[in-house]
This record gives C-alpha cells, structure tokens and sequence, in this order.
C-alpha cells in the first residue's frame, strides 16, 4: 500500500473504531485541493499544524486533521487484521476502485471498499440483480435466469447476497460458471473465499448487519451495473424499491424489471423501467440499445463476444 493510500485510509476510514470522527469526501476534496496549491517544503516531512493553517484551516480542524493522520499505528493493526482474512481495501485512489462508481456517484461514492476476492472483478463488464427476499416461483425463475444468462454471455453479475433474489441469481451465475461481485452488508470477514466470487463491503470488513448498511449498499449495486435487473419489487416498501427508484431519479444504470404483472413493477415502468420477460435475456446487448442506455467503457468489448 503506496503512502497515498494509507493517507486516505487515515483521513476517512473508522479502522473498526465507529467513533472515530473521519473525514467526510467533500471535506476531503477540500483538503487535496488546498494541498495542491501549497507551495512545496524545501525537504520532505509531515504536514504540521503551521502548514494546515497557512492553508486556511483554523486550529481545531487542523488539529483534527492532523491527528487522523498521525494514528499509523491503529491503521497498520486494521490493515494486518485485514490480511489475515484475505480482505484488502480498495481506496478511491487504488489502482482497482471501479471507475464506472465514481463517475456515477460522485462525492458519494465509498470513500473504501474492502474486497475479499479478486479486485480485477470491480472493473469487469457486468449486469446487476435485485429483488424481494420472498420470490414468488416465476420471480425466483427470472432471478435464476439472469444470472445464468450473465454467466453464459461472459458478464459479471453483479448482487447484494441477501436471501431471496440475490443468493438465487448468484447461485445460477456460478453454477453457469460464471463470475460474482457480491456487495455484502454484513462482515466480510466471514465470507467464504471462493475462486469466482468477490465480496465487497463499505466502510470496513468487520462490521456488523445493520437495515442502514443494507440501505446504503444498493448505490454502489446500481452503480456497477451496467443494467440493473429487478427480479421483484414492493410497492413502496423495502429495500429493493429504495434502491431502484433512487437509481431511476439519479440515472445511475438502465433497469429492466420482469414482466410480472404487479402493481410495483408497472409503476416503476412509469418512472423510466422498462419490462422485460425471461426471453429477453437471451442478448443482453440488445437490451442495452432497446432501454437507449450510453454504452459504458467495457461493454463494447464484451458485447462483441456474446
């Protein structure tokens, strides 16, 4: 880990202390930008509290900012305690933190994503699935087909791992022999390794479940897609139509939700989905040009194999 990104980790990640009062990625931002125009010292050395003033904070935030920076120590038993669980973080300035992400979320996108499994999969060209927890039999047979087909077209799929949609459409990609990115809202320390699966999770790789986390892990879900799937959907209510109608008011990814009938589905076609059937899935390229979605770097290259 190059010290550019032991700096980032130090100024915004908690390091498995939730009171830890880090930076926010605004208040980051703030602070590079300032750097960068400060005059270089004649030799190398720490910034110091003198430095942070002369930029234009004053002593409680320089302060603040310099004892972020100075717990090295805290951060490098995080770091080994990581390793020891093959979890790794991806910072938004490591070499593998997902571009697509940052160009669509912007200043909220994950400052950190701690990543069990291969971080090469981050950037891979793929399609996202979600929905319910309780599938009804021809939702669950949506779910699966999504994910066989993402396997079947060479596609990262991309899901939050839950019970229901998730976990059925993660089962057929890799039973497909396909690859998985699986955004976690629980410990990824506990996540099994596996050769065709990453885990991912926000923030730190031993925290714990909570309906906020779960929540806020559906930004970076629609984020990576390249379409967004919704194999079945409350109206109104839960995760899944959260998730789904912010991607629709940011347009974050294209969404094509199953043709079930349901009162959820057609009033997200109102708000800009449009449904599709099991069917439809057989070219996933078509899809892309038939929603009138912006080709993404990487799809290209991949549509041309399918």
């Amino acid at each position: 880990m190059n010290p550019r990104e032991r700096g980032f980790l130090l100024l915004t990640s908690h390091l498995g202390n939730p009171e830890r009062k880090v930076l926010t990625m605004a208040q980051l931002r703030n602070l590079a930008g300032r750097i960068q125009g400060m005059e270089p010292p004649e030799e190398e050395r720490p910034l110091t509290v003198t430095d942070l003033e002369a930029l234009g904070y004053g002593p409680e935030m320089a302060g603040r900012i310099l004892a972020l920076l100075g717990e090295e120590e805290l951060l490098e038993r995080y770091l080994l305690r990581g390793r020891r669980t093959d979890c790794i973080p991806v910072t938004r300035v490591s070499e593998h933190y997902p571009i697509i992400v940052r160009q669509r979320l912007g200043l909220d996108s994950p400052g950190c994503l701690w990543v069990k499994g291969d971080p090469a999969l981050l950037e891979a060209p793929g399609i996202a699935l979600v929905g319910s927890r309780e599938l009804r039999p021809e939702n669950g047979a949506f779910a699966r087909e999504v994910g066989r087909q993402a396997a079947v077209q060479g596609l990262v799929l991309v899901s939050g791992n839950a019970r229901g949609a998730d976990r059925t459409a993660q089962e057929a990609c890799l039973e497909a022999g396909g690859r998985v990115v699986s955004i976690v809202a629980d410990e990824l320390e506990r996540c099994p390794l596996h050769s065709r699966v990453t885990y991912v999770s926000e923030d730190g790789f031993d925290l714990g479940f909570s309906a906020q986390r779960a929540l806020s892990r559906n930004r970076v879900i629609h984020a990576l897609g390249r379409m967004v799937f919704v194999a079945q959907a409350r109206l109104g209510r839960g995760g899944t139509w959260d998730g789904v109608t912010r991607n629709l008011r940011l347009n974050l990814s294209s969404v094509a939700c199953f043709r079930d009938g349901s009162d959820a589905m057609q009033e997200l076609e109102q708000m800009g989905a449009f449904l599709v059937g099991a069917e439809d899935l057989r070219d996933l390229s078509a899809l892309v040009q038939s929603a009138q979605s912006i080709t993404l770097p990487g799809w290209e290259k991949n549509s041309e194999n399918m």
